[in-house]
């Protein structure tokens, strides 16, 4: 379901801004963190996606297909064989 309401422009410091009311904030999961995006004459604001959202599904994929070996070859140093006891 579709929520909308009107709302006004109201000064904040040198800035400008608006109140969202709590029962929007809820049903689109927005909490903290936003982006405000401009789309011809609208202002869209989404909650911020989390940085890694999607890796696990990512790297499985890539171990399906094959891609997830190294790109360059192991090589050890007799410091590796020396100083490390595995």
């Amino acid at each position: 379901m579709s929520a909308s309401i009107r709302t006004k422009i109201v000064k904040i410091g040198n800035s400008q801004g608006i109140r969202i009311p709590k029962l929007l904030l809820e049903q689109s999961g927005i909490d903290t963190e936003v982006e405000i995006a401009i789309q011809g004459d609208c202002l869209t604001i989404c909650k911020v996606p989390h940085p890694r959202a999607g890796w696990d599904q990512a790297f499985a994929a890539m171990a399906r297909n094959g891609d997830d070996l190294l790109l360059d070859e192991v090589t050890e140093t007799a410091w590796d064989q020396v100083a490390w006891e595995w």
